[in-house]
């Protein structure tokens, strides 16, 4: 049974459950977690964890499952790095560092608390409208099992969340023409998308790559000359947030309103405790 929610419930919902899940990419848990089974670069190190879950899958499904990463860079780590560290080790991993992670910025106290048992719940409970059709990250984590402590179980279900909205907002991206670097470049002109240097740095493109995608931006009348999005471009990207919450609604509205709202409430105090304990790196989103 579903219920209708408050317009945009369901993205601030996901909004603020979605670093409890991406926090560990940015955490030295995680770099420490991998080294120890081998895995010390950094790229190598977020390709195998995400893509764990897919088992020992080659470059191109990483590529194309991820939209944004240049693949000379995938393919430079992908799949040499299973021979080093196992889906199934890179997988063992990334738990213990999601659960050194959220110990850190939360707190021992906090992890313990009823509040992140009924978070728990609750995601959990969204989770169960989710849907594995043409949703290739999404249907490879839910085929996972669910921790059994509370706050790995919110961590669990946080990251069904977000690769269940990720494969359906990677559909709309491409109906809308834009192309990775493109993406990368209007969601970072929004003022809600990672700074550039962080893009670069992370996703392996060039300065040449990004200036070329503003240009062809330009050339579509959704970027200015000073890189900013014109008023065309400001409605395709409200129009691809608005068309991917639509391919995310089922697990919303599954939770009903009363759920959402709580849901949202309880993970707006988590991650608020989160970023005041450093979860992401300053400066990491904007436009400069």
């Amino acid at each position: 049974m579903t219920t209708a929610l408050p317009e945009r419930a369901g993205r601030r919902c996901h909004n603020v459950l979605n670093p409890l899940h991406s926090c560990q990419y940015f955490s030295p848990d995680l770099g420490r977690e991998l080294a120890g089974v081998g895995v010390t670069d950094r790229s190598a190190a977020y390709f195998a964890v995400r893509a764990a879950a897919m088992g020992p899958v080659g470059a191109g499904t990483v590529t194309a499952t991820f939209y944004n990463f240049r693949h000379e860079l995938v393919a430079r780590h992908v799949p040499m790095v299973w021979r080093t560290a196992s889906p199934e080790v890179a997988l063992a991993a990334r738990e213990r560092a999601a659960d050194a992670t959220l110990r850190r910025l939360l707190g021992d106290e906090v992890i313990a608390s009823e509040e992140v048992a009924e978070a728990a719940r609750l995601a959990l409970r969204a989770t169960e409208a989710c849907t594995r059709t043409a949703r290739p990250l999404y249907a490879a984590h839910a085929d996972l099992p669910v921790p059994d402590e509370p706050h790995l179980a919110l961590w669990h279900a946080a990251t069904l969340l977000r690769e269940h909205r990720g494969d359906g907002h990677l559909a709309v991206l491409l109906d809308a023409a834009l192309d990775p670097v493109e993406a990368l470049v209007s969601h970072t002109a929004t003022g809600r998308g990672m700074a550039p240097k962080w893009a670069l740095s992370t996703r392996g493109w060039h300065r040449d790559d990004w200036d070329a995608a503003a240009g062809r931006l330009r050339e579509r009348g959704l970027l200015t000359a000073e890189g900013e999005l014109t008023q065309d471009g400001v409605a395709l990207r409200k129009e691809i947030e608005v068309r991917t919450d639509r391919l995310d609604a089922a697990p919303y509205e599954h939770l009903g309103a009363a759920g959402v709202e709580r849901l949202t409430e309880l993970a707006t105090g988590l991650v608020s405790t989160a970023l005041a304990a450093g979860a992401f790196p300053e400066g990491m989103i904007g436009k400069a």
